[in-house]
């Protein structure tokens, strides 16, 4: 009794000054034995992938449920059949080799994974395109990579065939993996597909395969106008998938997962996550709000996943009666505004929000695992020791990090919004761009603190507070991220500078009251002479551009001003924003009822902020 007292008033005092230390303890203990398992694992000769895991969870329990899509259930025997089938039926068709690369444009379904897993077996690296990209991006997505085989479906026929004389010219191999297709230059892989044999592909296939083999391409706009190749290596994998155990993901959980394979969230974090930790994956090929709820009480969902403006679609759904009567106990996912994070807990219940920051390519990821409301991370004292990273002072005007007299970064102090940098090391490293290293060179800061030092420029511009948790502000360059897609600005101003009419144009994102992230703006410059086309604009950019990419607002000007060193002088542009009121250049807005873009006046100004026009 006499022990029990004091020990007791120390847990309280512990609690007291330090209240989230038992949540901190955990998590490292997550994390140093995450690192324990693949120093054990990159020991082995060949090393123990993602793959391997998936194989061995398939050997040990190949009737256990992995996948759920749209009411057909897969076991990890199952998947790991249809996989070695496609394998030996790409193995057949003469290409590709081991070490090859090759371009999956495929919705998402059992089809892509028995794809990735089975190309995957092959030794092959896999190259996930966008499946709203179209034309020359496309191509340069797909070139990028050095592909030289494309695998799609009947889904993605039409947008193959766009671009089949070049990939004919430029004698890529390319097959539809369902249905039928007589056109010339595609490959029907579907029968061969069928009658080949599950057994398992030779292992000396993916012999030559290493910890730091890229495992995937995955494609990230930014500063560069097309996409980039992110270079995701197994080992980098790995750690992204263990990242979904450290939020809370285990084998006795069912994730539900509504975002493309494409991007790095849904394959790496979801797929792979699930992997992983042994947990079950339901599926769907698109996100719906209107179905999500219904989904996850049918299927007994405890986990969902996210990117901010899924919340939001969410929380803009008719009230029910029902809306917390549901399983769902973790949400796991980035992006979210703290005023649709209040509204989610509110109307759905107590589940517990695992925010996080990080990006596709990059070596800083951080994680709020103890729920703190608008935080996308919190700092420990092990934090810095295995990711090092810093908070620099940025000058928007200039757009780059402020240097002192000896020419060396500047930290801020807590509590101030500066660059995340984070520090490149062997344990840190940043893999870079595929094919190009004038990219991967201009993420690069070098002669930081001292000479010869080199960090990750990140581009976004973050907070840490005092209680050691980390606050995403703004995201700088280039780049900017609507419904749930960055779009590079440099992309979008080239498709409106095809145009024989546009002299000079300048894109940029602007804030919308009540949205997530930016939505496009471009400010143009007709040639003398020539008047403004909103039909033809709006089929221009509706034919070369998704539709998350489409400016929604034009601005017309009689010159598009810029800075001494003829930079676009995007500050004072973004701060006017779309009122009328406040900008004296002519407004316009994208109309697809009247497949234009049509004047914008103050009432549609009220209706857009007062979120009564979709967007």
């Amino acid at each position: 009794m006499f022990v029990v007292w004091p020990l007791l008033s120390i847990l309280a005092l512990l609690r007291s000054l330090w209240p989230h230390l038992w949540a901190d303890v955990a998590i490292i203990c997550c994390a140093l034995g995450s690192s324990l398992r693949l120093w054990w694992w990159s020991r082995r000769r060949p090393p123990f992938t993602l793959l391997d895991l998936f194989l061995r969870r398939a050997r040990q329990q190949p009737s256990r449920l992995f996948l759920v899509f749209e009411g057909r259930e897969l076991s990890y025997g199952q998947l790991d059949a249809d996989s070695s089938r496609l394998g030996w039926a790409v193995l057949s068709a003469g290409s590709p080799s081991p070490g090859d690369c090759v371009a999956l444009l495929l919705s998402n379904g059992p089809l892509f994974l028995a794809a990735w897993f089975g190309l995957a077996k092959l030794g092959c690296t896999v190259a996930f395109l966008n499946t709203n990209l179209r034309g020359q991006a496309l191509l340069h997505c797909f070139r990028s990579g050095g592909a030289r085989v494309l695998l799609t479906d009947q889904d993605h026929l039409s947008v193959v065939e766009e671009v089949l004389p070049t990939l004919r010219n430029d004698n890529v191999t390319v097959f539809i993996l369902d249905g039928k297709c007589s056109r010339k230059g595609i490959e029907n892989l579907n029968e061969k597909i069928q009658a080949a044999s599950d057994e398992p592909l030779p292992l000396p296939l993916r012999s030559g395969v290493t910890f730091q083999s890229p495992f995937v391409y995955i494609f990230t706009s930014g500063t560069t106008g097309l996409p980039k190749a992110a270079i995701i290596s197994h080992l980098r994998a790995h750690r992204m998938a263990n990242f979904m155990a450290a939020c809370g993901l285990s084998c006795s959980d069912t994730l539900y997962l509504t975002l493309p394979l494409y991007h790095s969230s849904g394959s790496l974090l979801g797929i792979c996550g699930s992997i992983t930790s042994g947990a079950t994956v339901v599926l769907r090929n698109k996100f719906s709000a209107s179905q999500f709820w219904d989904d996850c009480r049918k299927y007994n969902v405890t986990v969902i996943q996210y990117i901010g403006e899924l919340l939001r679609y969410l929380c803009n759904v008719p009230k029910r009666n029902n809306d917390q009567d549901h399983k769902v106990r973790l949400a796991i996912g980035n992006g979210v505004r703290t005023d649709v994070w209040k509204e989610f807990l509110n109307r759905f219940g107590n589940i517990h929000v695992c925010e996080f920051y990080g990006s596709t390519e990059g070596n800083i990821g951080f994680m709020n695992y103890v729920g703190k409301v608008g935080s996308t991370g919190r700092m420990n004292f092990l934090s810095k020791r295995i990711q090092p990273f810093f908070l620099v002072k940025y000058d928007a005007e200039l757009e780059g990090p402020v240097r002192d007299s000896n020419g060396h970064c500047i930290k801020v102090p807590t509590g101030e919004v500066g660059l995340l940098i984070g520090k490149i090391t062997p344990k840190t490293p940043f893999a870079g761009y595929m094919g190009n290293k004038e990219l991967t060179e201009k993420k690069h800061l070098r002669d930081v603190f001292c000479k010869g030092d080199l960090y990750f420029n990140s581009g976004d511009l973050m907070l840490l507070d005092h209680d050691n948790f980390i606050y995403f502000q703004d995201r700088i360059g280039d780049t900017f991220r609507w419904k749930g897609e960055n779009v590079s600005t440099v992309e979008v101003a080239d498709v409106l500078s095809m145009l024989e009419s546009v002299n000079n144009v300048c894109v940029y994102g602007v804030t919308v009251p009540g949205h997530e992230g930016r939505i496009g703006m471009a400010a143009i410059q007709l040639h003398p002479g020539v008047d403004f086309d909103g039909e033809q604009l709006y089929e221009h950019v509706v034919a070369h551009l998704p539709i998350y990419a489409r400016p929604r607002f034009l601005r017309q000007q009689i010159a598009v001003e810029t800075t001494g060193t003829y930079k676009y002088y995007k500050v004072t542009l973004v701060k006017e924003g779309f009122n009328p009121t406040t900008v004296q250049d002519f407004l316009f807005i994208l109309d697809d009822k009247k497949r234009a873009y049509v004047p914008m006046d103050q009432d549609i100004y009220y209706a857009v902020i007062n979120n009564q026009m979709k967007l």
